[in-house]
């Protein structure tokens, strides 16, 4: 198990059978990739930067069609904890994509960047605190895990870059195949346009 797949204390299965272990070692690989962004330059820093993209595209889409729909019909006061948690990612997503269209050398990047970074950690700590917890207590190893299933299964066809606007789970069905493919068709014409650079 690598440093990345180590279960949170607490933790009684293994991070992929368990939606929320699995989610929170996603936590920690996003904050892994702010870091990498912040101590890189150049191209390295512009290459983890599209792997944070990503993984915050796929992480966010995964939670609205899983976690949040769970919360709003389990949890007490779920419908009001999802509503703060949609607000908190559009808002994310709408600076993600505005740094999206950015250089990563441009001067004005880090300073939103910076903003990004503190938007999403506050964000993944009202999650864990307000839904991860409560959903562990409110349901099975069974659930749990199949849970894990379909945020996995969400993940695999999930749009790569940010949509604002597109924060529930009905809005993901339906647009989300559409972007997915828009997105992972830009990916390839990225990756091979740095290649022929």
């Amino acid at each position: 198990m690598s440093k990345l797949e180590t279960p949170q204390a607490g933790d009684d299965h293994a991070p992929d059978d368990d939606v929320v272990s699995l989610l929170m070692r996603q936590h920690g690989d996003i904050r892994n990739l702010f870091d990498e962004v912040e101590a890189a330059t150049g191209t390295e820093r512009q290459d983890a930067f599209r792997r944070l993209v990503r993984l915050l595209a796929v992480h966010e889409t995964a939670e609205e069609e899983v976690v949040h729909p769970f919360a709003r019909r389990y949890l007490s006061g779920g419908e009001e904890v999802v509503e703060d948690r949609l607000a908190e990612e559009k808002a994310a997503k709408e600076t993600l994509a505005t740094l999206d269209d950015l250089d990563t050398n441009d001067p004005t990047f880090m300073p939103q960047f910076m903003k990004l970074r503190k938007d999403v950690q506050e964000h993944a700590r009202a999650e864990e605190r307000y839904e991860f917890t409560h959903i562990r207590r409110s349901t099975d190893a069974t659930n749990l895990a199949a849970m894990a299933k379909a945020v996995k299964a969400a993940e695999a066809i999930a749009p790569t870059r940010p949509h604002p606007g597109v924060e529930s789970a009905a809005a993901n069905v339906a647009l989300g195949p559409v972007a997915a493919l828009i997105d992972r068709t830009r990916d390839t014409i990225r990756r091979t346009m740095d290649k022929n650079d």
